[in-house]
């Protein structure tokens, strides 16, 4: 196997600290919302998890490419329809937000 027959993708890691009790509401907008449009974006969603005990929501998205394609495809996503239409109305759910790139090990 050669470098070229590896696609190499860049991994976003995004974990959110959510306002007290609005996890349910989070998760049934980012289910039906912000997957979709992140996808129809060509973005993968690579996986999502719940902490109720804390009210954390992590979960990781990925691109093909590089970082700076992965910065360059984020900044499109930003930028579009899509994500103004999943967020249009919505309230503020998030309070604090980390997120990186982040880098496999296993």
């Amino acid at each position: 196997m050669t470098d070229d027959d590896v696609t190499t993708k860049t991994v976003q890691l995004r974990r959110y600290e959510l306002a007290p009790g609005v996890l349910d509401d989070f998760v049934a907008w980012f289910t039906s919302r912000l997957v979709p449009a992140r996808t129809s974006s060509g973005f993968t969603i690579e996986f999502a998890y719940a902490d109720r005990d804390v009210q954390e929501f992590t979960w990781a998205v990925s691109a093909p490419g590089d970082a700076e394609a992965f910065l360059a495809l984020e900044a499109e996503y930003l930028a579009s329809e899509a994500r103004a239409a999943a967020f249009a109305g919505e309230p503020t759910r998030v309070a604090v937000s980390h997120v990186r790139l982040v880098e496999p090990v296993l």
